[in-house]
């Protein structure tokens, strides 16, 4: 499809006298157009459409509709019907009375034009620019990020489930797309054993059962793999998602060897690395405090000033068990490339590292607020002794000035830590410890 759209919309007048008359009021459709005018234009996608083809919908509508549509929480055919049928998307869309829309299927098109061509923020950045030039967000105010979980679109499998469907699946694939070659050669008893889904009520509810039941599954899973990196089958056959995703669950869960076992819980590696499903390979499962779920995680900056409105600068997405810290010096960054860095980033504890207090500070003149986490030196765990926060410092005369008991230090060391880190090794005269009756 090739992109023959206007450069920019005129609002049609039946369509804005028709849509005043049946909101005399306004509503947020009215509103936003009237504020904020067209947010997208066609040339902003014209490097996702070929120069020849048929001619495609127009995506600056296809983007605002996209929008809109999330908005509300609606499928593609009811979005689609929206598009015909109401007033005040017409009206934002500028859209003639007669228009008839486009078919739904357009929609998951353009979405798809979008992770392809790698622009799928492009919406949120336009969106973020006009919001700007409009003065509803400006830079060195007030802003706070937080995370919140991400559900994959999956059902949660145990263990002896998610085995079963990485195998399934991965018969399932190669039936598509080597069914002559998967044909020649697999067992008459998998059609029986593989033919339908993995389901828990339907498996085996003793320890040694479901352990028999896993080895097995097992064992017909490395004899696919073995057929698959045969060099007599076609290599292609290799590089197959589904194939790559059995090989990686297959490590994970078994021990090498004749005949084959399966892993104990303790053997299995860790969150951020195991496969939990093989529908959507990169969710993983996570636990913060009460709260279980398998997906991701979404990091959510927006503005908190007390004279404005409160607007997203930064989405950040990363995989569920990814601690929050890692993606603090990331949000700064990008939003010091849009011209939006705050004067004070509220964060919670998650988000706080020392580097970060400093780095903060330093290259974006920034200061991160945010409780820091608890003391970990064997002092504040056991309740005995004195903890670093005991100590009044003066860094900058690099000296300790004052123990609880008033002492000052009489020695100040740089040095690293085991992990590459600087510290400050800092000693107190012994005869004023010896004396101490802390």
């Amino acid at each position: 499809m090739s992109l023959r759209s206007p450069l920019v919309y005129c609002l049609p007048d039946e369509t804005a006298r028709v849509a005043r008359a049946a909101f005399p009021r306004g509503n947020s459709y009215l509103q936003m157009y009237d504020a904020l005018g067209p947010l997208f234009a066609n040339p902003d996608f014209a490097d996702l459409y070929p120069g020849d083809g048929q001619p495609a919908e127009d995506p600056a509508q296809l983007a605002l509709v996209t929008i809109f549509q999330f908005v509300e929480g609606l499928s593609d055919r009811q979005a689609a019907d929206a598009v015909r049928g109401r007033i005040d998307w017409k009206y934002a869309l500028c859209l003639p009375l007669e228009d008839e829309g486009f078919d739904a299927s357009v929609l998951s098109e353009f979405r798809a034009r979008l992770i392809a061509g790698g622009a799928e923020r492009r919406l949120f950045e336009a969106v973020l620019e006009r919001l700007k030039e409009h003065q509803l967000v400006k830079p060195r105010g007030r802003q706070r990020t937080d995370s919140t979980p991400v559900l994959a679109a999956i059902q949660v499998l145990s263990r002896l489930e998610c085995m079963g469907e990485m195998l399934r699946h991965a018969l399932d694939t190669l039936a598509r797309v080597a069914p002559a070659w998967l044909r020649a050669w697999v067992p008459a008893s998998w059609f029986d054993r593989y033919g339908r889904r993995f389901q828990d009520y339907r498996l085996p509810a003793g320890k040694d059962a479901r352990t028999t039941l896993a080895e097995e599954i097992g064992a017909d899973g490395r004899q696919l793999l073995a057929a698959i990196y045969n060099p007599a089958a076609p290599a292609w056959l290799r590089e197959v998602p589904a194939v790559q995703t059995l090989w990686r669950c297959w490590l994970q869960q078994f021990h090498a060897g004749d005949p084959i076992r399966w892993r104990a819980a303790e053997d299995l590696p860790p969150a951020p690395l195991l496969l939990t499903t093989p529908y959507d390979p990169e969710a993983r499962y996570s636990r913060k405090r009460a709260t279980e779920w398998v997906g991701y995680k979404v990091h959510l900056t927006e503005t908190c000033d007390a004279d404005g409105p409160s607007i997203i600068t930064d989405v950040a997405t990363t995989p569920a068990p990814a601690p929050d810290n890692t993606v603090t010096a990331e949000i700064q960054e990008r939003l010091a490339a849009r011209g939006l860095l705050p004067r004070a980033h509220l964060v919670d504890a998650g988000y706080v590292a020392a580097a970060h207090l400093v780095s903060s500070r330093a290259m974006h003149d920034c200061d991160l607020v945010g409780p820091t986490g608890p003391e970990r030196s064997w002092q504040a765990r056991a309740g005995e002794g004195f903890g670093t926060t005991h100590f009044v410092i003066e860094w900058e005369a690099q000296r300790a000035t004052t123990c609880p008991q008033g002492k000052g230090s009489v020695a100040w060391k740089d040095a690293d830590d085991a992990d590459g880190h600087p510290v400050a090794i800092i000693r107190f005269g012994l005869a004023d410890c010896r004396a101490c009756s802390a």
